[in-house]
């Protein structure tokens, strides 16, 4: 099958497994999170979240090196090569999924900060269409997204350690739903955009067909 056809079946399939999780699975998982698991082991899923937080500064850092290397006149080795590839899908990976956060408008799970409206304590589900605000940001996960961007690049480039990328994975969505930051089918947005991400910027990056430069401008 070719790859856009790959990826629009994954479209769809994703659309399917959201829809089912909104419908059936999203809310009776947060229920059971919250009286069963935030009393006593909160703190130990908060931690495994924090694993994507450094990845954006990262990138730029990742970006900054690898564009100096490149005016430098230097070829990227392949590992540089990952890195730039890796830190420009995180950075895909995070505008997009802020476009998609404001389009769909989710509440959250729970009430975290400035008594936003949740599932847990008022009982709100269900997406505000375009509406910003802190309030209406948890779907797609932005945790997720970042961390799937990463996996997928080092999921092509380096297939012998896919065991270990998708245990990164599993991981942070683990902490994500164990720690109730996050719905279900938040999950299973945002790992899609971030796979769609570092997918489409390989393909772009491709070394097989390396792009050209025609030259600083005149």
């Amino acid at each position: 099958m070719p790859p856009l056809q790959r990826w629009l079946a994954a479209l769809a399939a994703t659309a399917v497994a959201t829809v089912a999780a909104y419908l059936w699975l999203d809310r009776p998982i947060a229920t059971f999170v919250h009286f069963q698991i935030l009393r006593e082991h909160q703190a130990m899923f908060a931690k495994l979240t924090h694993i994507p937080e450094p990845l954006i500064p990262l990138a730029v850092l990742a970006f900054v090196g690898m564009g100096l290397l490149a005016l430098a006149g230097r070829p990227l080795t392949r590992w540089q090569t990952v890195v730039f590839i890796a830190g420009t899908s995180l950075v895909m990976a995070e505008t997009t999924k802020n476009g998609l956060k404001y389009v769909f408008g989710r509440t959250w799970p729970e009430t975290w900060v400035n008594n936003n409206p949740s599932f847990i304590r008022n009982g709100v589900y269900g997406f505000n269409w375009f509406h910003d605000g802190a309030a209406y940001r948890s779907f797609p996960s932005g945790h997720m997204s970042l961390t799937c961007a990463l996996v997928a690049v080092l999921w092509i480039w380096y297939p012998r350690g896919r065991p270990l990328w998708a245990l990164l994975a599993v991981v942070v969505a683990v902490g994500l739903v164990g720690a109730n930051y996050h719905f279900f089918s938040d999950i299973i947005a945002g790992s899609f955009v971030g796979a769609s991400t570092g997918w489409m910027v390989t393909a772009l990056c491709d070394q097989r067909a390396p792009l050209r430069s025609p030259g600083p401008p005149v």
